[in-house]
């Protein structure tokens, strides 16, 4: 019970700390402690150090972002009239039903950085259909002199309008309540509107009752957001950003430092961001990562929950989001790229620890690894198509599945770590006809003597899938091809940049001494964290375990308490 009495300063701390140790999350707080001066002179360091990396707009970028956003929420409201008072609808009923463009993602959570695309929602009454959206709704688009590259993509697992509204990529997802009108107030966090609803609804929805959780769920947003800004920074400076190839994407990045917050509620960004590396270099995978008991709501909706659904006991890195139906966003992490990210987190957390101590900057952190210095083996991958547009397209199918092949080459016994680059780089000379993009994937090979590994049939079906998945699609258009090729670091040269590969620095953890493939040779190396990918079977049981058990979570996060 909270005391009414008492004015003298000793009270008044004890009342602020009793409100802070309220508990945000799954646990209380491992340290409610209030920053010192040198804390804040850090985090002053910090906001200096990620200016030069545009990830702060000006207040003129943002207000244009605004009006863009303005000028398409009163489109949604215009079209919404117009086809309601075609389906003979009052006109002045019309006026009524409302509609709205909600935004989420890195905008929504205020974190976006200079240049980068606007995730939104159009959320309109029961008598609109998604066959409107994708008809009518994307004609007035193509009307309107701000829009360019206009395209929709009506089958993907969640339908998208994707286009260029005034010099900014906009993303807009469609979603239809059961309501008769959808006021300017509406609150889409309420569980209910999920009712009666499909699937792709839901899914819509989701990226924003995600995201406006997440915010509800932090002591102190501001202290979030710089934070986040900073670990996005360093997650795509170290290769570590990317959901599509098995590493996190935006929002479970969001997650892992709103988790670090509500463990440490008082600490300014510099502090979080260092004990963002204390918590998750240490964390005990596959023990979920959670911001709040799961909702006991009941609306016919799959959920994450390994206690019922066997596959979800395979995830070897759950971080589940916050909003009715949870799930897991980090489903396509793989034995490698968790290997991967466990030694980038225990790097950070060596780097930070001397940054807090003055005895580094903090863009000792922002220094991206040396990637191509770091094994014996690649695999490169070519995707070549002959027009702009259709390499767009192109790459996205072969990036989706670049971790499948991953996946194969995990399951090779002699390969110990497939490391995939997510950065797509193109040719060292442009081609001669048409457009070519290229992936990197790094291997580390058991120990072994004379070591001979025949990787033609993997390659060959990886392959293989593409171009069949591709006509499938009936997307696969002349010149549209992939290869695959062996290269050996010494011969790298003729395919990415001399900067690149004389970049010299120290690479944190083992030097990974690779075997070879089609040859002879020692290789040597660190293991993929805890288990190869056969022993997914033992790690389920700890799923299983720590779901929905409310406090196990102590058990991982008192070992980072100090």
């Amino acid at each position: 019970m909270w005391s009414s009495q008492g004015n003298n300063s000793n009270s008044n701390n004890a009342s602020k700390e009793e409100k802070n140790l309220r508990t945000l999350g799954m646990t209380s707080a491992i340290s409610v402690a209030e920053p010192k001066p040198s804390d804040f002179t850090r985090t002053n360091e910090l906001k200096e150090a990620l200016k030069p990396y545009n990830v702060f707009e000006s207040e003129e970028e943002l207000n244009h972002r605004m009006e863009i956003l303005s000028k398409l929420n009163a489109l949604v409201k215009q079209w919404i009239r117009d086809t309601s008072i075609a389906r003979n609808m009052p006109p002045n009923v019309a006026e009524q039903v409302g509609g709205k463009i909600y935004t989420f993602g890195s905008y929504r959570l205020g974190v976006h950085h200079k240049g980068a695309d606007i995730d939104a929602l159009c959320v309109v009454p029961r008598h609109i259909y998604r066959s409107d959206y994708f008809t009518s709704f994307f004609e007035l688009l193509k009307m309107q002199e701000e829009v360019t590259d206009l395209r929709a993509v009506e089958e993907a697992f969640v339908p998208v309008i994707k286009m260029n509204f005034d010099g900014i990529e906009i993303d807009m997802l469609f979603a239809k309540l059961a309501l008769k009108e959808i006021p300017d107030s509406m609150d889409l966090r309420d569980d209910m509107l999920l009712k009666n609803l499909d699937q792709k609804c839901v899914r819509s929805l989701n990226g924003c009752r995600v995201t406006d959780e997440i915010l509800r769920l932090v002591p102190n947003i501001e202290n979030f957001r710089l934070a986040l800004r900073a670990i996005k920074l360093w997650a795509k400076r170290h290769g570590i950003y990317s959901n599509v190839l098995g590493y996190l994407g935006g929002v479970s990045w969001a997650m892992l430092v709103a988790r670090t917050c509500q463990l440490y509620p008082n600490a300014v960004a510099a502090t979080l961001i260092e004990k963002f590396f204390l918590v998750f270099s240490q964390w005990k995978w596959p023990q979920p990562v959670l911001l709040k008991q799961p909702d006991n709501v009941n609306l016919g909706f799959p959920v994450w929950d390994p206690r019922v659904n066997i596959s979800d006991r395979y995830h070897l890195m759950p971080i589940i989001t916050p909003a009715y139906p949870q799930q897991n966003s980090t489903f396509n992490v793989s034995v490698s790229t968790r290997t991967i990210m466990q030694e980038a987190f225990e790097n950070g957390l060596s780097i930070t620890e001397e940054i807090i101590m003055g005895k580094a900057t903090w863009d000792k952190l922002f220094e991206p690894p040396n990637f191509f210095g770091k094994y014996k083996h690649y695999i490169v991958l070519l995707a070549r198509s002959l027009t702009a547009e259709d390499q767009l397209e192109w790459c996205g199918l072969v990036e989706s599945k670049i971790r499948h092949l991953i996946g194969t080459l995990e399951r090779n016994p002699h390969i110990t770590l497939a490391h995939v680059n997510p950065e797509a780089f193109p040719p060292l000379e442009p081609e001669p006809e048409g457009h070519c993009s290229m992936w990197f994937i790094g291997l580390l090979f058991a120990k072994s003597e004379n070591l001979n590994i025949d990787l033609t049939y993997d390659i060959k079906s990886f392959v293989d899938s593409i171009l069949r998945q591709a006509e499938q699609l009936n997307m696969l258009k002349e010149g549209m091809w992939i290869e695959a090729k062996h290269v050996k670091r010494k011969d790298l040269h003729t395919y990415v940049s001399p900067s690149l590969l004389k970049r010299e620095r120290k690479i944190s953890g083992n030097i990974h001494k690779n075997g070879n493939i089609a040859g002879n040779g020692n290789n040597g190396g660190v293991s993929p964290r805890n288990q190869d990918v056969n022993s997914r079977k033992r790690l389920s049981d700890q799923n299983i375990d720590t779901f929905g058990k409310k406090r196990r979570v102590t058990d991982n996060e008192q070992q980072v308490t100090h």
